[in-house]
């Protein structure tokens, strides 16, 4: 994909996420939001580190099916039920990121919100992705 970094005059740069993605070649891929269950939607852990990443694993593989790669993604949305566990985690949460993402850091938002319809889930995770071609 190819894009720009916005990050207007005079902002501190931000840490972990972009403010601004400008795509300016590609196609557009949307993706649903992923928890931290397998292929065949089965939770293998109830906490949160586990399922960010195979929520994070998710993710990716759907951009990899439609041709992509992890840095194609431009917007990400996270929700999660637990704001303590994820504050108390995100030492843990970012080196999964560098394992999964590497340096590539999307627009993000995360939002807390009282519950997820997959229980036992604790994180969802959806994207935007503009891919090459």
């Amino acid at each position: 994909m190819k894009h720009e970094i916005i990050l207007p005059e005079g902002w501190v740069k931000p840490k972990g996420y972009s403010n601004g993605i400008l795509a300016t070649q590609g196609r557009t891929l949307y993706m649903a939001g992923q928890v931290g269950w397998s292929a065949d939607e089965k939770f293998s852990s109830e906490n949160l580190i586990p399922q960010f990443e195979q929520a994070l694993k998710n993710i990716v593989s759907i951009v990899e099916k439609a041709g992509g790669k992890s840095t194609d993604i431009c917007k990400m949305t996270c929700f999660c039920k637990d704001r303590e566990q994820y504050l108390s985690s995100r030492k843990e949460l970012g080196r999964i990121w560098k394992e999964i993402m590497g340096s590539h850091y999307p627009c993000m938002s995360m939002i807390f919100v009282v519950d997820l319809l997959d229980h036992p889930a604790l994180i969802e995770i959806e994207a935007t992705a503009v891919i090459a071609g």
